[in-house]
């Protein structure tokens, strides 16, 4: 006997079959009926949990948000760690949650989200301005410490650094995902660290 499923597990099954889909064919070209197809329902079915595509995409980057959210609280309790090895565990297990969910650059840089869905939009918006958030906070405490030039921007440095990530994943992208993302973003992160650092003669003085 078949166990009917909660609507709870239909959401979350709705909502992965999506990030899958997204991935495969891209967030522009998915339609409601691929997604019912792939998760086992008619369309009315789906549109009883979702009544609408674009609250499909809403519940999509909830999910995100929360992973997101996530990795960084798991990075901030590194408490033990100085600012600047936080950041960077910050950075990487963000760059990590990209390469696990590689349909986030496609939906970052998709229609739906610029052109289509004004919710979506925002919600992505303030993600990325609570990310800023926290790498903001990491800057300002490792220049109280020293540890960063005393004259560095610390918001335009925090936009320097997820302007690497977002280039870097959307080259990733393109690129068929020929590169290793995490390895190749620390690797220019410490190259951005190098510019934020004291001179000797700073450090000296």
């Amino acid at each position: 006997m078949r166990v009917r499923k909660t609507a709870d597990v239909r959401k979350q099954e709705i909502v992965e079959t999506t990030l899958r889909l997204a991935d495969k064919i891209g967030p522009d070209r998915l339609t409601t009926e691929m997604i019912a197809r792939e998760v086992g329902l008619s369309q009315p079915g789906i549109f009883r949990h979702f009544p609408k595509k674009e609250n499909i995409w809403e519940a999509v980057a909830l999910v995100l948000s929360e992973r997101m959210g996530k990795v960084w609280q798991e990075a901030e309790e590194e408490s033990d760690q100085a600012p600047l090895e936080r950041l960077r565990e910050l950075v990487r297990r963000h760059l990590q949650l990209i390469e696990d969910t590689p349909a986030l650059p496609a939906i970052l840089f998709s229609r739906e989200m610029h052109l289509e869905n004004a919710a979506l939009r925002e919600a992505f918006f303030g993600t990325m301005n609570r990310f800023h958030a926290h790498l903001l906070k990491l800057l300002e405490q490792a220049k109280s410490q020293g540890l960063l030039r005393p004259d560095l921007p610390s918001k335009d440095a925090a936009f320097l650094i997820i302007g690497i990530i977002q280039s870097l994943a959307l080259r990733w992208s393109l690129s068929g995902r020929s590169m290793n993302l995490v390895k190749t973003g620390m690797r220019l992160l410490d190259l951005q660290f190098a510019g934020f650092a004291c001179m000797q003669d700073e450090v000296a003085s």
